[in-house]
């Protein structure tokens, strides 16, 4: 049984009353996965249009910028489009009566892709630094990872109480991000180039606020909602050790992947910072894929998760030297390894819902049983 507490003023009051009038527009021969996955195709072509004209995050750091008026209000129409899809999808599924996990797997499996597509294709708006303006690769690095961390947090929630409390951070962060590209659009880069107050810049102020909700907001709910749990005994997962275990894998991760931020013989984050951070939002995705199944289905998440070992054998030989002029030429490789490794994941759990539960994927009509 699905269930999901949400306390954000701005979705209870402004966004909800919003989603309730475009819901009634719907067909309702449409499957709501079919809304869900349509919101997220929007959002994944948006960050290969910004990728084809600002591969490296330098395009927003000359003025005027190299990225066309035409894209950046693009960007919002599709940001919204999918914030809209995103948060309709379960209504039309009690709409039509076709609540199942497999939607509610599709919906969060998707979103735990597309929270860093959200933050990537940002990042084009914001810049590089050029040494006037921008932001570091390094800040973009933890920018992004304090981003997966709360959505990981969340999951780790619902995997302890049985309850997902949504965070406010999401409606927030998507308001603002449509509001950063009707910004762009309507004036240009330049205002990211000018100081905003007493020598700080817009993209400072939004970076302060992030960790600002994380370590002070968003975090501790987290704690708070699992020690009310376990005061109120409704603790899925009692033990301390077994209540940690979804945690593991995804610090290994972030712990490997930081090593070799650091120690990069290459700076490879600085040369292919598409390329690397593109593979963090993947791989992060998949791991937290797998505890939201093991959520759902009460069984217990794998302590190391498969890609940890071919990371950690990626990361020793980038460090030592080993790779030499091959690192940048085996991220892409582990990152194209990553990404058809995630994709086939989600194809194979998809189907075996499927099949198990009688339904088809994008559509209401039943299966036939053979």
């Amino acid at each position: 049984q699905y269930s999901a507490v949400d306390t954000n003023p701005l979705s209870v009051y402004i966004m909800q009353p919003i989603w309730n009038k475009i819901i009634k527009i719907v067909p309702l021969w449409i499957a709501p996965n079919l809304l869900t996955f349509s919101g997220f195709v929007m959002i994944l072509f948006n960050y290969f249009l910004l990728s084809f004209y600002d591969w490296d995050y330098t395009a927003s750091g000359t003025s005027p910028g190299l990225v066309p008026t035409w894209v950046w209000l693009f960007s919002a129409f599709t940001t919204f489009c999918a914030y809209a899809l995103d948060s309709i999808d379960g209504k039309h599924a009690r709409r039509t009566q076709s609540s199942t996990p497999l939607g509610e797997l599709f919906d969060h499996g998707l979103d735990s892709w597309a929270t860093s597509i959200f933050v990537l294709s940002f990042f084009s708006v914001c810049s590089r630094d050029n040494g006037k303006t921008g932001v570091s690769v390094y800040t973009m690095y933890i920018y992004l990872s304090i981003v997966l961390f709360n959505f990981m947090c969340s999951h780790w929630e619902k995997y302890n109480t049985g309850v997902l409390f949504l965070p406010w951070g999401y409606d927030i962060s998507q308001v603002v991000l449509i509001a950063a590209y009707l910004l762009t659009g309507a004036v240009g880069v330049e205002i990211w180039q000018e100081p905003l107050l007493f020598g700080y810049y817009i993209t400072d102020a939004l970076v302060i606020l992030l960790i600002g909700f994380s370590l002070f907001l968003s975090f501790p709910q987290t704690l708070y909602n699992i020690y009310r749990a376990h005061l109120k005994k409704t603790l899925k997962n009692d033990p301390l050790y077994e209540g940690l275990l979804p945690l593991v894998s995804p610090l290994l991760l972030f712990v490997l992947l930081t090593v070799w931020v650091v120690l990069s013989p290459s700076n490879i984050l600085a040369k292919q910072p598409r390329l690397f951070l593109w593979m963090v939002g993947v791989a992060f995705s998949n791991v937290i894929c797998k505890v939201i199944v093991c959520q759902m289905s009460s069984t217990r998440p794998e302590l190391l998760h498969w890609f940890l070992f071919p990371l950690a054998l990626l990361v020793y030989a980038a460090i030592s030297g080993l790779l030499g002029w091959m690192e940048e030429v085996l991220l892409g490789v582990f990152a194209a390894l990553v990404t058809a490794a995630h994709v086939h994941y989600g194809v194979c759990v998809g189907r075996q819902l499927s099949e198990h539960l009688n339904i088809y994927i994008f559509s209401l009509k039943k299966r036939v049983q053979e």
